[in-house]
């Protein structure tokens, strides 16, 4: 993490106040939130619509903060202690971000895409790791405060950062990008989300593609090429290099066998012998391994070393997590988020595997789809294959256009709907046993992951 003192802390930030009586005062990481304050810390403030941090600035040096920064239009500022007056307090933890990101002899991975960015953060890392000092975006520190104090955490003997970039509209990632500077990009696909924003999937598509503007001269681009919206804007890029993963032949990057179980995947990939094994669930992040394995061969390290990454794999809780439920079924905790493309995609997993004698989906809604939202939630009920789920439990006024789409395959007496999520709890318990897989699976918003835990063996 960044360990400065604050007469360098005045050159690598706009300092609006005079900090020679604390210019030796060390820091040591920098904190936004005093209940997780550090010893060395500076504490930086931001000013809500509902609270204001700079009431907890003394707070924060009573705690062991070593300074704080405060916004220049915030009264009475405590100058007899080592606070560093500013402009705006967001614009300088981004300005000091920046500085230190140039200061740091690092190789910097920029990772976006609409679905698998974390997914594809934590393959990437582990398979860098095999070969470099990695750090990576923790949880979901990926926006304009995220990112920032995600470089701030970097260690300066790091080699190489592995950093996920979201948004929810233009010109964040162009920022988040240009802010880090990476070596190589990859983009994980162009889904839906974010449609109420952008409103349509080239909108999206130009978004995620503002991550190329950060890219080093000489950096390299991993994207997925059986996307159109992405290979009809990137295959005439001169000079860049270029690779790209996917299902087709065309691919720089392709598998040629996949099998899938309730443990993960086995896959093997054109010009390698070695099967390599993927401990995490759905097929789909099949094609999430690959933009890691590009991006890790191009980093030097060998295809025949990645299966010890993949072995060692720990994703970012609620991605596909396999949980065990009180009454012995199994539990697919999918909680984080969802689109039409990852809804589909992990209805496609419980639909195919084997081992179980009833499968059970737990759809809530799917959220920023704009205008066409119910209709995608309808589509999703109406490719529910009878043969392969049993019951289907929706939660939210988007998730009842999910049972309707259903009830035109389903019967009626399969399909429950419900505005309660105790009331789903419930009656969720009396379906289940040692014999039963449930997907649980909705937008972040939807908090199911509450499901999850009422069900999970204690």
């Amino acid at each position: 993490m960044i360990n400065r003192n604050l007469k360098q802390i005045e050159k690598m930030i706009s300092v609006e106040n005079d900090l020679s009586s604390f210019a030796d005062v060390e820091i040591s990481g920098v904190c936004i939130d005093t209940r997780k304050i550090s010893h060395g810390n500076l504490f930086i403030p931001f000013k809500g619509e509902k609270a204001d941090g700079h009431c907890f600035v003394e707070q924060a040096l009573k705690q062991g903060a070593a300074a704080a920064l405060w916004q220049k239009d915030v009264p009475n500022p405590p100058l007899h202690l080592p606070i560093v007056v500013v402009e705006d307090t967001l614009a300088a933890l981004q300005e000091l971000a920046k500085s230190y990101r140039n200061e740091l002899d690092i190789k910097v991975i920029g990772i976006t895409g609409s679905n698998g960015k974390t997914t594809t953060k934590d393959m990437t890392a582990n398979l860098l790791s095999l070969k470099y000092k990695v750090q990576k975006t923790e949880g979901n520190y990926n926006n304009h405060i995220g990112l920032p104090l995600t470089i701030l955490g970097l260690d300066e003997d790091t080699n190489v950062a592995v950093l996920e970039m979201g948004m929810s509209g233009r010109g964040e990632i162009q920022f988040l990008t240009k802010l880090a500077r990476p070596d190589a990009v990859i983009i994980t696909n162009i889904g839906e989300s974010h449609l109420l924003d952008l409103g349509s999937r080239e909108g999206i598509a130009e978004a995620k593609l503002e991550i190329i503007s950060g890219l080093a001269e000489d950096g390299l681009i991993v994207y997925l090429g059986d996307e159109p919206l992405l290979r009809n804007r990137l295959e005439n890029t001169g000079e860049r290099n270029v690779k790209t993963f996917g299902r087709n032949e065309n691919n720089d990057l392709y598998p040629i066998e996949m099998s899938q179980n309730d443990k993960g995947n086995l896959f093997k990939i054109n010009g390698v012998s070695e099967m390599f094994s993927l401990p995490v669930l759905g097929t789909h992040n099949v094609l999430n391994a690959l933009a890691a394995m590009l991006t890790a061969a191009y980093f030097g390290v060998p295809f025949e070393k990645m299966n010890v990454g993949f072995a060692s794999l720990k994703l970012t809780n609620m991605r596909m997590e396999l949980v065990d439920g009180e009454n012995g079924e199994k539990i697919i905790n999918d909680a984080y988020n969802a689109s039409p493309t990852s809804m589909n995609a992990a209805i496609e997993l419980i639909s195919n595997l084997s081992g179980y004698q009833k499968k059970i989906l737990v759809l809530g809604d799917m959220l920023e789809l704009g205008p066409q939202e119910e209709e995608f939630h309808f589509k999703i009920g109406q490719s529910i294959d009878p043969n392969k789920i049993d019951y289907v439990f929706t939660y939210g006024p988007l998730g009842k256009k999910i049972a309707e789409g259903a009830e035109t395959v389903l019967p009626q007496a399969r399909i429950l709907s419900f505005s309660d999520k105790q009331t789903l709890i419930d009656e969720l318990k009396k379906h289940t046993d040692d014999r039963t897989l449930l997907l649980v699976k909705a937008s972040r918003g939807m908090r199911l992951e509450e499901v999850v835990t009422s069900l999970q063996k204690k």
